[in-house]
């Protein structure tokens, strides 16, 4: 039996609720002692549980699959669930994400500008057949590399830690951050999506879409899922100038074709 002693935690927290009448951001430290296998999920419900009933912070899975208890962690975008005391110093610093709206302390509300983007960028399934949604239809086999490709990128959380790590997405609001060039790169490798490259490029195809990204990469070196954000975007950017290019060349050949025409 080891006589080691458990390490002492100090956890700092920025604390602030923009919805309490005179409140102001602030810093209050608790003292945690440190167990095996301790994660910041269990640090926080411990300081709720033992310390200040009133401490904000979102969680539901608490295993790195819902992406609600994203938040700062020493100045670095992260999952509480699935971050080790073990791993970090004595000394912790907790901050909410930034960009997103604040309910109070670590909790943010990002689902709103999720559902902003998703809908901005049409992330389903663009299919004219009515056949797709009947329930009893069966599917189209899929080749199983393509559909494992896919199935990469949706494991994408939407926990925000892409977008708190973006330094493109906060000198530039309308950005549309990795994880929409992410969600857009999958459904145009979806065979049952029918919209062109065309079509993409009038969602992306601009400085708030995938020419916007100024490769930075921090979007990928937050990700908790560890997703290929950094060749997705460079794949999407590809695709989206070679469209651009021949958009172009469609517009002069009209124009030529127009200034050849004679007057009537």
């Amino acid at each position: 039996m080891s006589d080691t002693k458990p390490r002492k935690l100090k956890i700092n927290i920025l604390r602030y609720d923009p919805h309490i009448k005179g409140d102001e951001p602030h810093i209050d430290t608790f003292e945690i002692e440190e167990a095996p296998g301790m994660t910041l999920f269990i640090v926080l419900n411990d300081i709720r549980e033992h310390h200040d009933a009133s401490l904000k912070f979102d969680f539901v899975c608490r295993a790195g699959i819902c992406g609600s208890c994203g938040m700062l962690i020493n100045g670095k975008p992260g999952l509480a669930c699935s971050t080790l005391t073990s791993r970090l110093p004595d000394e912790i610093n907790l901050a909410p994400l930034p960009f997103f709206e604040l309910i109070g302390d670590l909790s943010i509300y990002n689902g709103k500008w999720m559902r902003g983007m998703n809908e901005r960028l049409e992330t389903w399934i663009h299919h004219k057949e009515k056949e797709l949604r009947d329930i009893d239809r069966i599917e189209e086999p899929m080749d199983p590399d393509l559909a494992e490709e896919i199935y990469e990128l949706d494991r994408c959380i939407e926990c925000g830690c892409c977008i708190a790590g973006c330094g493109t997405i906060q000198m530039n609001e309308n950005f549309v951050g990795a994880v929409g060039l992410n969600k857009i790169a999958r459904y145009r490798l979806d065979p049952r999506d029918e919209r062109t490259d065309a079509d993409y490029y009038e969602l992306i195809g601009d400085e708030n879409g995938v020419f916007g990204c100024m490769t930075l990469l921090g979007c990928e070196d937050v990700c908790p899922k560890k997703l290929p954000l950094q060749s997705k975007i460079a794949y999407m950017r590809r695709q989206m100038v070679k469209t651009g290019l021949n958009n172009n060349i469609r517009k002069c050949n009209c124009l030529q074709h127009e200034e050849k025409m004679p007057e009537h």
